[in-house]
């Protein structure tokens, strides 16, 4: 039987459990695995309420995870969230997994007044296209990724800071 739980810093093995999962999942171990943050960081991220980490777990063992992010809104005196990312482990798929993790965000996402719950996936990640289509409305969107960096020679505008 599977369970969900949050994770917290008083389960950071958790964490790192799922971070194991992720990194195998996504093929891109390196990544989740060869820096991840000290217990500090961890303190810091857990500290705030706007993340949540969900693991599923079979007894004592950790087969999938979520972590999604909290987004407050201006418009309106509600939030979204956002799934950042969501996998389970490779022989435990096809059980349904994957959708009671999302049903735990939902919980909390209603105690906490959001009114949507989105997610991204990639262009031929048949069986994540599949589980959102079957569980909300697909938006064709682009995504962007905006380097942080200056290039050299740019000047820094100070305007929005």
């Amino acid at each position: 039987m599977v369970t969900v739980q949050r994770v917290d810093i008083e389960s950071l093995e958790l964490m790192h459990a799922m971070l194991t999962i992720f990194g195998d999942a996504f093929d891109e171990a390196a990544t989740y695995n060869d820096a991840r943050p000290d217990a500090h960081y961890f303190n810091k991220l857990f500290a705030n309420e706007y993340f949540v980490a969900l693991v599923a777990m079979k007894g004592a063992l950790v087969v999938g995870g979520l972590v999604a992010y909290e987004l407050q809104k201006f418009e309106q005196a509600r939030s979204e969230f956002y799934i950042y990312d969501l996998a389970v482990a490779k022989h435990h798929r096809r059980e349904g997994t994957a959708s009671m993790l999302i049903d735990k965000l939902k919980t909390i996402a209603i105690a906490r007044n959001a009114s949507v719950i989105f997610v991204q996936a990639d262009h031929g990640d048949d069986s994540a296209i599949a589980l959102y289509t079957k569980l909300g409305s697909r938006e064709d969107v682009m995504h962007f990724d905006i380097p942080v960096v200056i290039a050299a020679g740019e000047k820094s505008s100070n305007r929005d800071s």
